[in-house]
């Protein structure tokens, strides 16, 4: 039987990260898959790298996808053929909601263009999981953190959630959205119970 992929989107600060780490301590959990894109994986590090630096925006975008690639091949495909349940922090609705705003100049409908290019082999999350907030909360967030990318700025965030929005509009029988503008406690105990269902 074929497991199922679970995804967790949202923009910078979201509370996503945080509310994953308690997820994957909890008994619970014991036998899910827990990843992540960018992957720690070599092609995952020159995304990270892109990440940091004054990369193109075209060039950014095939780095994500190589190393999007490489965690299905690696990753998402064994565990889902040996039945298990995976859970990616982030995944490719990040490329559509990120790069759809930076490549925004480049194409008249990049969220289009860039799902096109994923055509015939990513495999579709089963549940994607939207952690929704205020940009202006992210941001404080992301601050409080120590440095800052270039992606964690207010104006920008506020086009990401846009094109979360559209994505889960487009596809409401897959996304669940969970607003965490709330304590970690009670995103987590939300978060829990959907995905209990689930499994």
């Amino acid at each position: 039987m074929r497991g199922k992929l679970i995804t967790l989107e949202g923009i910078d600060g979201s509370g996503k990260s945080t509310a994953l780490e308690r997820l994957r301590a909890n008994p619970s959990m014991s036998n899910v898959v827990f990843t992540r894109e960018p992957t720690t994986g070599w092609i995952g590090e020159a995304v990270e790298r892109a990440i940091h630096s004054d990369t193109d925006h075209l060039a950014e975008l095939f780095l994500f996808t190589a190393d999007h690639a490489e965690h299905i091949s690696k990753v998402i495909h064994p565990a889902l053929e040996d039945g298990k349940i995976v859970i990616s922090d982030r995944y490719s609705d990040s490329r559509y909601a990120y790069q759809g705003v930076t490549l925004n100049n480049r194409f008249d409908d990049p969220i289009g263009w860039i799902q096109s290019i994923h055509n015939g082999w990513t495999v579709l999350p089963d549940i994607t999981i939207l952690f929704d907030i205020d940009p202006a909360i992210a941001v404080g967030r992301c601050g409080n953190r120590g440095e800052q990318t270039k992606f964690e700025k207010i104006g920008f965030l506020e086009d990401v959630r846009a094109n979360y929005l559209r994505l889960a509009k487009e596809d409401p029988q897959r996304f669940v959205i969970v607003d965490t503008d709330r304590s970690i406690k009670e995103i987590e105990t939300d978060v829990l119970e959907l995905l209990t269902s689930v499994i």
